[in-house]
């Protein structure tokens, strides 16, 4: 019998400021003024980027705990990029990131090499990476020793 999983949330929206609930906290998305928001809060896409980041962090933390790993912390930068002609309803042109790259800075004692079967390990059980990758968007990923 397999388990799964339930996520939930809510949203209050105006204008293209969303504050959303999820059990006790709270996120706040938003546009730049020059978007029409009130940039009270990141971007959609950022937010996306920014779970990207957090999702690698939760599974590599799991990960290292089973490979018993020396993982002290790990230092994120995330790029996405795409075309905004997809999103303002250009036909033909996907309005999703193109291509995602993280670099990630891992701090240990362990070996470059049990770095790499960390990150592997990461990207390969990551929710948030693995739905990306599926979408057809070019992941690419680097993790280097602090």
């Amino acid at each position: 019998m397999s388990q799964s999983m339930k996520f939930h949330v809510t949203a209050q929206t105006e204008g293209m400021k969303a504050d959303i609930q999820s059990k006790d906290h709270k996120l706040v998305i938003d546009e730049p003024q020059n978007m029409g928001g009130t940039d009270e809060g990141a971007d959609p896409l950022s937010t996306l980027l920014g779970a990207l980041a957090g999702c690698e962090n939760v599974v590599a933390n799991m990960a290292a705990k089973e490979m018993e790993f020396d993982l002290q912390k790990i230092e994120f930068e995330v790029d996405g990029e795409l075309d905004p002609r997809g999103l303002m309803g250009t036909a033909d042109v996907r309005p999703y990131f193109n291509t995602v790259s993280v670099r990630a800075v891992v701090h240990t004692s362990e070996s470059d090499e049990r770095i790499q079967e960390l990150k592997e390990k990461t990207d390969a059980r990551c929710p948030v990476f693995t739905s990306l990758k599926v979408a057809g968007v070019d992941m690419n990923a680097e993790w280097t020793k602090a």
